[in-house]
């Protein structure tokens, strides 16, 4: 009876663990059948964007190439070939004699960098310093072949540069809209990072429009987190259409490789140095005749503005197309050709891509009022900056320190003028010294710099100074325009 029972209770529990797998199974609770042998199963959005990035590597790697250059540097070398024999202290006790027949050695400097086909007909961008003081350029494409390189034009400003390869036919990437890129969207950067060719890594935009980091005279660098290393210089940037949106140019890095930022020239500016290399075999860029400056908050206040963008017009050339447009130093440009400046670089950069002949619309804030000019945008000169230096002796000093604590200036002399290579013909007060732990110094003054006005007022004169500083308002900013290394600058000091 007993043992009737245990079979009848093992029966029901059999019974009822088929029923509970059964219905578990139903529900997808355990990956039974179908589902327990598919383990490497994506969701459909991961297995899309994991198949566009493969789609993208596919499309555009045959277009980028890798680049090693060789430099031939000339090698002074005993012909005896041991080192002692050119060691100074050796030839002390054994003369010259025995071994002044040298002979001149070559050695190869070889580098390595990337670059990317953008003409069917063999035309290369990459980096001006992947192939700068370079003898001889080998261009190795995805195929396998080996080609000369031939310089086209370079553009060290830029740090970009074109080549140009005996080959047809070739793949080649097409121009993307930097401008349109966005913080946070994918790109690809594709290239020869240590010699590792067709290397492809991923990231994301980071930021855009970086400048001021001393790499090229024009930056306006995409920041990037996708993996770039050295070999990488010169080879793509892709976007999710796989379009070139920039030329991989440099890192920041304190280890010598990747540390998670990378900068790239965006395209629209390499696209537009390209044709210019490609047409004139140089770079003609547009040109204001103005010298700008950032609009920081002090200056803002200073010069009685609500933000800070836009580029202050610290000094306007004679005889320049910002002259004959009617541009005067303190106005602020807000925009050009009715798209908002946001910043003394992205001025610059716009009017160097500008085409000479060109006639622009700018918008500018003078004394708090808008205005709008014509101006018809003239090539940039070889040399923007002109210097006038004599040699320099001592002069007697005289304190002031009216409005502008710790400060001490005196009239320009014609022996003061020489200390700081100033012309004596200008007209203003010389700074001699700057108290560090004052104000003006922390607001940029310097020794050696040329007060021409204050408060839009000119001195040309220590009375004239102490005149228009005595006028101001105790506490206010005061607003200083100099000179400093020929160029025009803006300063707003708030005093202690």
């Amino acid at each position: 009876m007993r043992v009737k029972r245990l079979t009848l209770s093992l029966f029901l529990i059999t019974v009822g663990v088929v029923i509970g797998i059964t219905w578990a199974s139903g529900l997808r609770l355990f990956p039974f059948g179908e589902a327990a042998n598919s383990g490497r199963a994506k969701p459909p959005a991961i297995a899309e964007t994991e198949q566009t990035f493969v789609s993208i590597a596919k499309a555009v790697t045959p277009a980028v190439v890798n680049i090693s250059t060789t430099q031939l540097l000339e090698r002074d070398k005993n012909t005896f070939g041991n080192p002692f024999f050119n060691d100074p202290f050796f030839r002390r006790f054994f003369g010259e004699q025995p071994f002044e027949h040298r002979e001149q050695r070559r050695r190869e400097a070889p580098s390595l960098g990337s670059g990317v086909i953008v003409d069917p007909s063999g035309l290369i961008v990459t980096n001006d310093h992947v192939i700068a003081k370079a003898d001889r350029i080998k261009v190795l494409l995805s195929d396998k072949r080996e080609f000369q390189g031939k310089v086209v034009g370079t553009d060290p400003k830029s740090d970009i540069a074109l080549i140009k390869i005996p080959a047809d036919d070739l793949p080649f990437l097409t121009w993307g809209d930097s401008s349109k890129l966005q913080v946070g969207e994918y790109i690809l950067a594709i290239g020869s990072p240590f010699g590792f060719n067709q290397t492809v890594t991923m990231g994301i935009v980071s930021a855009v429009g970086r400048a001021n980091i001393g790499i090229a005279d024009y930056e306006n660098f995409i920041q990037t987190d996708a993996a770039i290393n050295p070999g990488n210089s010169g080879g793509a940037m892709v976007d999710t259409h796989g379009q070139l949106v920039g030329i991989n140019t440099a890192i920041y890095t304190q280890s010598g490789g990747y540390m998670g930022i990378g900068f790239a020239v965006p395209s629209n500016m390499a696209k537009s140095v390209v044709e210019s290399l490609r047409k004139e075999g140089k770079v003609v860029r547009g040109w204001l005749g103005i010298s700008i400056q950032e609009v920081t908050p002090r200056l803002a206040k200073g010069l009685g503005l609500e933000g800070t963008k836009g580029a202050l017009v610290a000094g306007v050339l004679p005889g320049s197309p910002a002259e004959d447009a009617g541009i005067k130093r303190g106005d602020v440009v807000i925009s050009l050709n009715g798209k908002e400046v946001e910043d003394a670089t992205h001025l610059r950069n716009k009017a160097a891509v500008s085409t000479v002949g060109e006639r622009v619309v700018l918008e500018i804030l003078r004394n708090g009022k808008r205005k709008v000019l014509h101006l018809k945008v003239g090539e940039q000169p070889k040399d923007l900056h002109t210097q006038n230096g004599e040699d320099f002796e001592n002069d007697g000093d005289e304190q002031t320190e009216v409005g502008l604590a710790g400060v001490r200036v005196h009239e320009l002399t014609s022996e003061i003028a020489r200390r700081y290579d100033l012309r004596s013909t200008d007209e203003g007060v010389v700074v001699l010294s700057v108290d560090p732990d004052k104000a003006a110094y922390e607001s940029g003054l310097r020794e050696g710099d040329l007060i021409i006005e204050i408060n839009r007022q000119p001195v040309q004169s220590m009375e004239k100074y102490r005149q228009v500083l005595s006028q101001a308002k105790p506490g206010a900013p005061v607003l200083l325009f100099i000179h400093r290394n020929g160029d025009g600058l803006f300063l707003t000091v708030v005093p202690d």
